[in-house]
């Protein structure tokens, strides 16, 4: 604040938030774990440069973009509206023309066809002038404003260069601030690169979680790492590391969107066609049995049985118990290498026609994660929500490309085995893909298929004419 207002500080600011508010730079961009108050110092040196300019009888115009709606008015009820009600509860004696007001409104963006688009807008207004605006990012509300501007979270901001083509010039005409903050998202984004270029003219901060602490934050670092339960959500969030989204097989987006609440629990089990994916182990590896059931047309998973260091007659039996509690059309083994014995085994238990081995080369390899992945892609399979040990294999799978141009995929290391539910749920999956082998056979006048619906006149209508009439 100027000199002419009390010099003590209105709020109580940790070190690295000091140090990040009184940074003056004209282009500044601090990426912060969270929970270490990114948005909440960011919104103080926001309201306080408001009050020093009315205090100095003139105006500051400042624009938050947030990543939506939701977040825009958290920013403002959360942060500027507090901000502001405490500095003017200190300052409100030396200032004069009445106290600032809170409006909420409608910013319009003129189309090149259509209505104009409509954004919810939030702002402080100061009696002198000076406001403070908060609203969605996008290009639209990007160009829109002649101001100092906050870009919060911008690592998730949808159409993050976009935004930035159209926001940069307007900054760079007038010689106004800009504000960057965010957690690291991937590195597909324009925070990434804002972060690491060489040469920059950008003012530059970093504060991890175990900084933050240091410095004073209050944060349990042990308790939080264990109730995230993420080892690569724990490493972007709170460790800051550029963890590359655009290699792994699958992300978390498409991960989530598969989850049903009603999938993994063996109780919902609907009588349907069922496919199986196991992955052998022995020693420390995951033995894993995983059962999708076919409702409609989606691959509904229905159980996961996963052991560790668990005999092969054990592997044995729990193979037994599902294709007993299921009715099961096709098993998917891993045959390679261990794999020979118990992919024999269970073809003499349960049959040479619903048994299939599978070799993992490479090859075999993508062809099977490209099935899982265009049918969880087209919402066709549906995996059990809330896991984040599921999460976190499913998502260990990353994608790599050789030298010689060839693509192969990995575990990153970081999942509870070597992926083995990711690849357990990929032999179900590319199971039920190929549906079961039709042989040639004419069924016996006066008899039915012992699957056949009782309700339906052949057993082709029971299962919906998917998978032919040799299934049985």
């Amino acid at each position: 604040m100027a000199a002419t207002v009390p010099t003590s500080p209105v709020i109580q600011f940790l070190p690295y938030q000091r140090r990040w508010i009184a940074d003056q730079s004209r282009f500044k961009i601090g990426m912060f774990s969270r929970q270490t108050g990114k948005t909440f110092s960011t919104g103080g040196e926001c309201a306080d440069d408001c009050f020093t300019a009315w205090a100095e009888d003139r105006r500051a115009r400042w624009v938050i973009l947030s990543r939506g709606e939701r977040q825009a008015a958290e920013m403002m009820t959360e942060v500027i509206k507090p901000f502001t009600r405490a500095y003017y509860e200190v300052y409100n004696t030396l200032l004069k023309g009445g106290e600032p007001t809170f409006h909420e409104g409608e910013f319009r963006a003129p189309q090149e066809k259509g209505p104009d688009a409509v954004y919810k807008q939030l702002e402080v207004a100061f009696p002198n002038g000076s406001r403070i605006t908060a609203l969605p990012a996008n290009p639209d509300t990007a160009r829109g404003f002649s101001a100092n501007v906050i870009l919060d979270e911008f690592a998730f901001h949808a159409k993050s260069r976009e935004i930035w083509a159209a926001l940069f010039p307007v900054i760079s005409r007038s010689g106004l601030k800009l504000r960057v903050i965010s957690t690291p998202n991937g590195k597909g984004n324009k925070f990434y690169e804002l972060m690491t270029a060489e040469n920059s003219v950008w003012s530059r901060h970093v504060v991890d979680i175990y900084e933050a602490v240091r410095q004073g934050l209050d944060r349990d670092i042990d308790m939080l790492r264990r109730g995230m339960a993420d080892p690569d959500a724990w490493a972007q969030e709170y460790e800051l590391q550029w963890l590359d989204e655009a290699s792994s097989w699958l992300d978390y987006d498409l991960i989530a969107a598969c989850e049903a609440n009603t999938a993994g629990l063996p109780e919902h089990y609907m009588g349907g066609l069922c496919f199986v994916g196991v992955d052998i182990a022995a020693r420390n590896d995951l033995f894993v049995i995983v059962v999708v059931e076919l409702v409609g047309e989606v691959l509904m998973v229905r159980e996961i049985i996963a052991e560790r260091r668990i005999s092969f007659a054990r592997q044995d039996e729990l193979l037994a118990g599902v294709m007993k509690r299921y009715r099961v059309v096709r098993v998917a083994m891993d045959q390679t290498g261990m794999g020979e014995k118990p992919v024999e085994d269970a073809k003499r238990n349960h049959g040479e026609d619903r048994v299939q081995g599978v070799l993992f080369s490479a090859a075999a390899k993508l062809d099977m994660a490209t099935t899982l992945k265009e049918s969880m892609q087209d919402r066709k399979t549906r995996i059990p929500a809330g896991d984040p040990v599921l999460r976190a294999d499913l998502h260990s799978i990353k994608s790599q490309v050789g030298v010689t141009g060839i693509r192969r995929l990995v575990a990153d290391g970081d999942s509870d085995g070597h992926a083995d539910r990711f690849w357990a749920l990929a032999l179900a999956v590319s199971a039920a893909n190929l549906g079961p082998e039709s042989f040639g056979y004419e069924a016996v006048p006066g008899t039915r298929s012992r699957w056949a619906d009782p309700d339906t006149d052949d057993e082709e209508e029971a299962t919906g004419g998917r998978w032919g009439g040799g299934a049985w």
